[in-house]
């Protein structure tokens, strides 16, 4: 058995976490259930993803948890655009945010080819 809290993908994951719950303390409170919350799910949703592949019996089903994280890192970017966009973060922000999810998103690929050849 995996543990999850080893991968460096996770800590990662987890780090870019955190740090979108702190940038989104200050989004407009009509956006609690809407931007706020999802933008929070996508990000969630990379580790989980991870952690929930990790404890599976085989490369290969951690691999399809892996591709699933990839697409959920996609979906973040995209909200992560679109709190730019409304004027929800900075540009600061959002630049540093998007080049740790940068970096998270070809780790996970990389992660992927190996469970893949495995």
């Amino acid at each position: 058995m995996r543990d999850f809290k080893k991968f460096e993908v996770w800590q990662l994951s987890h780090q870019i976490t955190l740090k979108i719950y702190t940038l989104t303390k200050s989004f407009p409170k009509e956006e609690i259930f809407g931007l706020s919350s999802q933008i929070r799910r996508s990000f969630a949703s990379i580790g989980y993803n991870i952690s929930e592949g990790s404890g599976r019996n085989s490369d290969k089903e951690f691999a399809h948890f892996i591709n699933i994280a990839l697409g959920s890192s996609n979906e973040a970017e995209n909200q992560l655009i679109l709190a730019k966009d409304l004027g929800y973060i900075n540009e600061s922000d959002y630049q540093n945010t998007l080049e740790e999810l940068t970096i998270l998103k070809k780790k996970l690929v990389t992660l992927w080819n190996k469970l893949k050849v495995n």
